[in-house]
């Protein structure tokens, strides 16, 4: 198993803190039971059908979550660096997974699996933290969730198109554009008519200023 560096679970602690602040104890228990795995384009971090057993932090590369509907894919949600990457329902009811999550370009992920949750939970020096470390992770993504629902309802597919690039500013030279159109609900000629009003109206802006 490929080995983590000093900066990966640097940058996996500091991002941790979110959630939750490890001591310098907790932290060296922890980052016993982390493994890194590396994933190439194309290849899955979890399938349909199959239990997820364990969650992920993105290092580098980037995910799509996708189902499929009568054969079709349909993309669900995206993961970035520095987010954590999980068929989370699946972890934790230990029930197949819904979706497949699929790197979208190779990938670098720093994992920990249920198994060392479990162990960790049981740790009287990190038990405490363990436990409000799962259920602040399972807040975050159930807003994740509820966010991606809200904006289907209330926003246009071109607002939905402008928040996206305002989080991730090189999302078109990471993601094909027939991903991208998935994921808001549109066809590829949709997302090529938004790009264009989008364009014209930033030009028109510089223009009269």
């Amino acid at each position: 198993m490929a080995q983590l560096s000093e900066n990966m679970l640097i940058t996996f602690r500091q991002n941790l803190e979110v959630f939750v602040t490890f001591s310098d104890e907790e932290w060296a228990i922890f980052a016993e039971f982390l493994y890194l795995r590396t994933i190439k384009k194309r290849e899955p971090f979890i399938t349909n059908g199959k239990i997820c057993e364990e969650i992920g932090f993105i290092y580098s590369g980037s995910f799509r979550f996708f189902f499929l509907k009568e054969g079709i894919e349909i993309s669900n949600y995206f993961s970035f660096e520095k987010e954590l990457v999980s068929s989370y329902r699946s972890f934790l009811k230990k029930e197949p997974s819904l979706t497949t999550i699929e790197a979208m370009e190779d990938a670098e992920v720093v994992c920990f699996s249920q198994l060392a949750l479990e162990k960790l939970s049981t740790n009287p020096k990190i038990a405490y933290k363990m436990e409000r470390f799962g259920r602040l992770v399972a807040e975050y993504l159930i807003c994740c969730y509820e966010e991606r629902v809200v904006a289907f309802v209330t926003q246009t597919p071109e607002e939905r198109y402008c928040r996206l690039l305002q989080q991730q500013p090189d999302l078109l030279q990471r993601i094909p554009q027939h991903y991208v159109a998935n994921f808001l609900g549109i066809t590829p000629v949709s997302l090529s008519r938004i790009r264009k009003r989008i364009y014209l109206s930033t030009a028109k802006r510089k223009v009269a200023a």
